[in-house]
């Protein structure tokens, strides 16, 4: 990715230490400049205001007032993209909600993590966000499900994706064709971030595991740190769930699960690729739709980053582009077809 500044980044965070530890890691990047640092949201809010930075990073657990609170708070004045700093604590998909671009799983030392690894995705995300657009998008309301026996629907998303996969999600019915989901996410958060979408949606929402049945009114999101595929199983379908080598860079692959889909579904299938950073499902969903399948990209205003889908619509693997708000009623549409 090529950056063509200097990225100004304010570090919030409530101890000394850790701001210290990040200070010192983002310098190291030729490209990063930490412009100021805070250790609370109302110093923060200062900061922002006297500095004006392009990306902040943010600690969620903070005295006086949480960084979900804060967040809520700084978009509705002063969007900027922020990338969270957090333990594997359910409250990062409320800060991803408020606004947040992406996080990064704060390293337990004890346990083996490593801080150096830490910095390097602080530095990815951070230049990621500083591409990224930071804004809400309305969404239509529900419309009702159609004839959809025999079908399987996969979707792809990275970068922006966690709440553009909810968006999608949200405006289902009961009663569509099983959802296979990638999503780029660490081990532990893919679970954490499928119980929120199953409380929140009407359909049923799992982490997958080896074996699960594919079924009607229901979404399986591959976990983090493996490979999911799709597979025939007694009629229907399943998926396999191993570990094995990144693709791309990520494990999960959204092109592992769309070669697989590609394969196994053919023209039952239907890819939906959403924002991200990079390429990966691009390939996949051009061979899903040589195989038959319909297939729907994000455009490029509604996109946090335009990178997986606008990669994919270069290549020709997207039947119908459609802006987040218009992906549900892209997908019924077709179903009732």
């Amino acid at each position: 990715m090529e950056i063509k500044h200097r990225i100004r980044v304010l570090v919030v965070d409530d101890s000394i230490v850790f701001r210290e530890v990040l200070v010192r890691g983002l310098s190291q990047d030729p490209v990063i400049e930490v412009v100021g640092t805070a250790q609370d949201a109302f110093t923060a809010r200062e900061r922002i205001l006297q500095l004006e930075p392009d990306v902040m990073t943010l600690d969620i657990e903070m005295p006086r007032m949480s960084g979900v609170e804060f967040l809520h708070q700084i978009m509705a004045e002063h969007p900027l993209p922020a990338v969270l700093v957090s333990s594997a604590n359910a409250t990062i998909f409320d800060a991803l909600d408020a606004g947040a671009v992406d996080f990064v799983a704060k390293p337990d030392v004890s346990q083996g993590g490593s801080m150096q690894a830490f910095i390097q995705q602080m530095i990815i995300k951070i230049k990621i966000a500083s591409t990224a657009k930071v804004g809400r998008y309305k969404k239509s309301g529900p419309p009702a499900a159609g004839q959809t026996a025999g079908r399987v629907i996969a979707i792809g998303a990275s970068t922006g994706g966690t709440e553009a996969i909810l968006a999608v999600l949200r405006d289902l019915p009961r009663g569509l064709p099983g959802i296979v989901i990638v999503q780029h996410m660490p081990p532990v958060f893919t679970r954490m971030y499928a119980e929120r979408l199953n409380n929140i949606c009407k359909l049923e929402v799992a982490e997958a595991k080896n074996g699960d049945a594919v079924l009607p009114g229901k979404a399986l999101i591959a976990p983090g740190g493996f490979q999911m595929r799709l597979v025939k199983d007694k009629g229907g379908y399943a998926v396999r769930v191993l570990e094995g080598e990144r693709v791309n860079g990520h494990a999960p692959s959204v092109d592992v699960l769309f070669d697989s889909v590609a394969e196994t579904a053919g023209k039952q299938a239907v890819g939906i690729i959403l924002t991200g950073m990079g390429g990966d499902g691009a390939k996949g969903l051009l061979h899903m739709r040589e195989k038959g399948a319909y297939t729907i990209g994000q455009d490029e205003k509604s996109c946090v980053v335009y990178g997986m889908p606008m990669v994919a619509y270069n290549l020709g693997a997207v039947a119908k582009q459609a802006p987040l708000s218009a992906v549900a009623d892209e997908l019924l549409r077709f179903l009732h077809g």
